[in-house]
């Protein structure tokens, strides 16, 4: 099984949208699938999650930094005439069959 990753588009975002995964546009049917109100990626995108105790502490020292993973996924769409972008979270789902 494949991970892939699922956004749900902005009740205001019409057909007419643009998609952006860490400022890289993605294209349809290439990038991304549509599943009514749902894009469905075909990799998995990654959000941080918290910083433990431990890892704080690195960071205020300045021992280390955070180096994990953070994907920023980006819904561009018109509402009163003007441009709106929307940054959302993904959720992760186990696939078969990837998009």
């Amino acid at each position: 099984m494949e991970e892939a990753s699922r956004i749900d588009l902005p009740d205001a975002a019409g057909a007419d949208f643009e998609v952006f995964v860490n400022g890289v546009r993605q294209l349809p049917g290439a990038d991304f699938k549509q599943e009514g109100r749902t894009l469905v990626f075909r990799q998995a995108l990654a959000r941080e999650g918290k910083l433990g105790f431990w890892r704080w502490l690195s960071i205020f020292l300045g021992v280390a930094g955070t180096y994990r993973r953070n994907d920023s996924v980006d819904i561009v769409y018109s509402q009163g005439g003007r441009r709106v972008v929307a940054t959302l979270t993904p959720t992760t789902i186990a696939s078969a069959d990837p998009p």
